[in-house]
């Protein structure tokens, strides 16, 4: 087994922070209700969902036809997941008793044969397992799979656990090398991940040779995929007639997974795969899967990763394109795909504590993912552009995919309740603990009962980050224990500085890849202060990323910042900034609810001394100077529509 850490349960960790326990409290009292309310169809001038209507139809307790994706299952899946999380750490009777109705009617929709798919039961009953390409059935079951898992852990309640297994069963009488058996797997990935944590909580062997059995055969020759359109006459389920052969580079099947060295194609369904071969690389000490993985991560973050840990560059397939291709205004960055990024991210960090994969975990969630939700927490990105220009949006072809304000919901609405599971189980992803150390990966005020080599250590967590670099530890032991305590060290910040009981530990600090680890005998009420200087930082990209040449963007901490009309004007396109600016940051209370603000000098080309009707003219370009107010990236939207933008034109002082 490659794991050498281990994170701590999510029942061990409670968060009450300045920044997150907000997002806790819009997530409980806003977010889930609306999002029940999306699925049962509930939200005015939105888009139907179908969600709850199709297993009410698949369960006979109403008549009518199928609404809504193929796949429209999933949204249900993570919403109750979400649940899940949060009732691990809240008594909630009236949540509950709304989720224990939903798994009834799961229940009720299953099939005598364990099968559990409304799509197929109702609509096309003969026709299961026939177009795994398109059709998103273990994609479905995965993500029922980890609902049922994290309502179990949340609650104790085994229904939807049962049930899952019972489907798991089904699939793994179906699928197999065995001969009689479908030697294939899925068009979109996401069963392999499930299936290992189904794995996890029953023990059952079984699930996790089927996990490994869909990671090994995908991409083998001849393709699964392309034999299985030939069967099926050369259609599509999302087109009528003969379609064309099928590009498997879009679902990572070109290549035995092994022998990937490049992100590519659909950016979710990568992620989720290379989420799936972390956890089996894990569980098997399978050291060519790992290796696979690092490699597809460099590759990945060094290349093809948004300065908001945004990923997939293009809306074609909703997909990675090339290194450094790197558009801001037709920009895709999927929030799910942000999300799957963590959950990589986070396995990872498992197998091997490396400061690199928690700045990319913090990276995306302080920027895209928190960003894809308004304030009120009822509407949402699915693309996440680090450029707007709402004309262009609404006029340009190309652009249309591209909104300059969130919207209630949307026809394919995997995303809103792919954050709602996120942010409710975002105590996972604070700590992790081997026998003989305690790692601290983000910093947010918690507290949370570790086990260190069989004993349990306290420890509570004090901070205003990402607007203060102050953090505060307070360990809490029933008797003194000598372990490591490694904190990590963003690769952002330069002068960190460390403290026990008053006095400073330069000298007595290690760093280990990216973590300052520090190993005592720690005493009941040890206090660690941790300083990580905050300062704004103009930030360049790459020369090879073309749509960053001779522009910067600002960061300060874990945010990345943007430029809003609603501070600076129109056409920000027009806008320069000088290398040697001193921006200065400060704390503006009234921005929706309080955050950290960037003020500095800027100049705007002028527009005066055009003549009417003038496109062009020979270059005698002016520009006037301007102060200019920068904003959270995840703040943006919040305040009408206009336009916004992170990378912005430099000039020379």
């Amino acid at each position: 087994m490659l794991q050498t850490t281990r994170p701590v349960p999510l029942k061990q960790v409670s968060i009450n922070d300045s920044y997150w326990s907000p997002y806790e409290k819009l997530v409980r009292q806003t977010v889930i209700p609306y999002q029940w309310d999306a699925l049962n169809d509930r939200i005015p001038d939105a888009e139907p969902s179908y969600a709850i209507r199709n297993f009410r139809i698949a369960a006979g307790l109403e008549k009518g036809e199928y609404g809504g994706m193929v796949f429209q299952d999933s949204d249900l899946a993570k919403w109750l997941e979400a649940v899940g999380y949060w009732l691990t750490g809240h008594d909630d009777p009236e949540l509950e008793q709304i989720a224990d109705a939903a798994i009834d009617l799961v229940g009720q929709a299953q099939q005598e044969d364990g099968y559990l798919g409304t799509f197929f039961t109702i609509k096309e009953p003969g026709k299961r397992w026939t177009n795994l390409h398109d059709c998103h059935e273990l994609y479905c079951a995965g993500h029922m799979m980890e609902a049922a898992v994290a309502y179990y852990k949340g609650t104790g309640k085994r229904k939807l656990l049962d049930i899952m297994c019972r489907f798991a069963d089904h699939i793994d009488d179906t699928f197999g090398p065995e001969p009689g058996k479908i030697q294939g797997y899925d068009g979109h990935q996401e069963i392999e991940l499930a299936l290992v944590k189904l794995y996890q909580v029953t023990g059952n062997e079984k699930y996790l040779k089927l996990s490994q059995f869909f990671i090994d055969e995908r991409g083998k020759a001849p393709n699964f995929l392309v034999q299985e359109w030939e069967s099926r006459g050369r259609t599509s389920h999302w087109a009528q007639g003969i379609t064309g052969k099928p590009n498997v580079e879009y679902n990572q099947a070109h290549l035995p997974v092994r022998e990937q060295k490049a992100a590519t194609g659909h950016a979710v369904r990568a992620v989720y795969m290379y989420t799936a071969m972390a956890d089996l690389a894990a569980q098997n000490g399978d050291q060519s899967l790992l290796d696979a993985c690092r490699t597809l991560w460099d590759n990945m973050v060094s290349r093809q990763m948004y300065i908001t840990g945004g990923i997939g560059s293009t809306h074609h397939g909703e997909a990675f394109s090339f290194d450094y291709d790197l558009p801001n205004d037709t920009v895709y960055a999927e929030t799910c795909a942000s999300i799957g990024l963590i959950f990589f991210a986070h396995r990872m960090l498992q197998i091997e504590p490396d400061g690199q994969y928690a700045d990319v975990l913090e990276r995306a969630l302080y920027n895209n993912v928190v960003g894809s939700m308004s304030s009120d927490g009822k509407h949402f990105f699915y693309v996440n552009p680090l450029e707007v220009w709402p004309q262009a949006s609404e006029k340009n072809p190309g652009l249309h995919h591209v909104k300059p304000i969130r919207q209630k919901w949307f026809a394919c609405s995997c995303c809103p309740p792919n954050l709602a599971r996120l942010l409710t189980s975002l105590g996972e992803y604070i700590y992790s603990s081997s026998d003989n150390a305690v790692y601290t990966h983000l910093y947010m005020g918690s507290q949370a009962q570790i086990d260190v080599g069989g004993a349990s250590v306290g420890l509570k967590q004090e901070t205003n980050y990402p607007w203060d670099g102050e953090v505060k530890l307070t360990l809490a032991l029933e008797e003194a224990k000598r372990f490591k305590l490694a904190l990590r060290i963003p690769a952002w910040c330069e002068g960190a500085a460390i403290r026990i009981n008053g006095e400073s530990k330069q000298e007595e600090l290690v760093m280990e890849k990216g973590y300052a680890v520090v190993e005592l005998n720690w005493q009941d009420g040890d206090v660690i202060q941790l300083t990580l200087p905050l300062e704004v930082q103009i930030i360049e990209a790459n020369p090879q990323v073309r749509a960053n040449a001779g522009k910067a963007a600002l960061q300060r901490g874990p945010v990345v910042y943007c430029l809003e009309e609603a501070d600076n004007g129109s056409v920000l396109a027009s806008v320069s900034v000088s290398t040697e600016t001193e921006f200065k940051a400060r704390f503006d209370g009234e921005l929706l609810g309080g955050g950290i603000v960037i003020e500095g000098e800027g100049y705007k080309d002028s527009d005066s001394g055009w003549q009417g009707g003038e496109l062009y003219r020979p270059i005698r370009r002016q520009a006037g100077r301007i102060a200019l107010r920068a904003i959270p990236y995840s703040m943006w939207g919040n305040r009408g529509k206009g336009e916004m933008t992170v990378w912005f034109r430099t000039r020379s002082s």
